[in-house]
């Protein structure tokens, strides 16, 4: 698996998604460091989990749809003698 990265934008948001979270549910303050290194952490440590599910879930939807074209295709099929 190669290595997921995001651009200075979406980490500045997912960081301060991070804060507003440690503001509004534990009352606490995180400092921009201390939110960096903790969303560090998620995506090293815990990210390819959520990456692997993903995968997941579009193989599932993939393979519904190449079940669905098999369908048509049968469908559509002459009938010999």
């Amino acid at each position: 698996m190669s290595e997921i990265s995001f651009t200075n934008h979406e980490k500045a948001l997912m960081v301060a998604k991070l804060q507003s979270y440690f503001e509004n549910e534990l009352e606490q303050d995180l400092e921009q460091f201390d939110a960096e290194f903790l969303l560090d952490f998620f995506s090293k440590e815990i990210g390819a989990y959520y990456y692997n599910r993903g995968l997941h879930d579009a193989r599932a939807i993939f393979e519904t749809r190449v079940q669905s074209i098999d369908d048509d295709i049968y469908a559509i099929e002459q009938q010999t003698r």
